[in-house]
C-alpha cells in the first residue's frame, strides 16, 4: 500500500463507518438506547479496523499531527455529507463558514512540507 494515499483512503472509510456508529441511530429514536449502543458498538468495531492500519501506515509518512488533521477534516467532509444526505439535515451557511475555518487551520499544520 502506498503510504501516501493509503491512509486517506482507510480514513474516508474509517469515518463513514464512525460516522454511522455515532450518529446513525438518530434516525431511530424511538428503538431502545441499549440497542442503539450494541449497534454502534459493532459499526466501531469496523471503524477500528480502517483507522488503525490507516495511522499505522501513515505514519511511515506523516506525523501523528498531520494524521490527526487529516482524520478531522475528512470527518466534517463525512459528517457533512452524512448529515444532508442520510440525516436529511441542511447545512447553512454557518456550519459551512465553521468548516472552512477548521480546514484553513488544518492547512497550517501541513506548512513547510
Amino acid at each position: 500500500m502506498n503510504p501516501h494515499t493509503a491512509p486517506i483512503a482507510m480514513l474516508i472509510a474509517s469515518n463513514v463507518f464512525m460516522t454511522f456508529a455515532w450518529y446513525g441511530h438518530l434516525k431511530y429514536k424511538a428503538a431502545p438506547l441499549w440497542i442503539a449502543v450494541i449497534a454502534s458498538w459493532s459499526i466501531a468495531f469496523v471503524e477500528y479496523w480502517f483507522a488503525v492500519p490507516a495511522n499505522r501506515i501513515g505514519s511511515a509518512v506523516y506525523s501523528a499531527a498531520e494524521l490527526k488533521t487529516m482524520q478531522e477534516v475528512i470527518t466534517l467532509l463525512v459528517f457533512a455529507g452524512f448529515s444532508v444526505l442520510y440525516l436529511r439535515e441542511p447545512l447553512g451557511w454557518n456550519h459551512l463558514i465553521g468548516f472552512g475555518l477548521i480546514a484553513a487551520g488544518a492547512a497550517f499544520i501541513f506548512q513547510g512540507r
